[in-house]
């Protein structure tokens, strides 16, 4: 008894401690967070300036708050919510680009195009 007390004290700790580098919720953090983080990749992608970070992280976190109203106001209904996301990126990746020289612009759309294929993959099953 006293062991197997022992492993489920271990899983618990296991399953917390992984839980927690994950930032504790599916979609990794507050949209502060996610918005932040956003943020961190394209400045080293492009290589922003302050200026340029600074309104990107606006952009980002009014976004990132759009869409958790967007989710809760969904209730369910994937594929409304999914067109709603999709046209929000869509406007998101449009401010982001303004901000953005015409070299950025084009390392941008290269990004972005990495990021599709890297989803589709991961839906398609072929990576985590």
């Amino acid at each position: 008894m006293k062991k197997l007390m022992m492993i489920c004290a271990l899983l618990f700790s296991v399953i917390t401690y992984a839980n927690a580098q994950q930032g504790g919720g599916r979609m990794g953090g507050t949209p502060e967070e996610r918005a932040k983080r956003n943020t961190d990749q394209l400045a080293e992608k492009l290589k922003l300036t302050e200026d340029q970070k600074t309104k990107v992280l606006a952009i980002y976190t009014a976004q990132n708050g759009e869409m958790a109203k967007a989710r809760e106001a969904a209730s369910g209904d994937a594929s409304g919510m999914r067109e709603k996301m999709m046209k929000m990126m869509g406007e998101t990746n449009t401010k982001i680009e303004a901000v953005l020289t015409d070299e950025q612009k084009t390392t941008f759309k290269t990004y972005l195009e990495e990021r599709k294929k890297a989803m589709e993959a991961r839906q398609n099953g072929g990576g985590k």
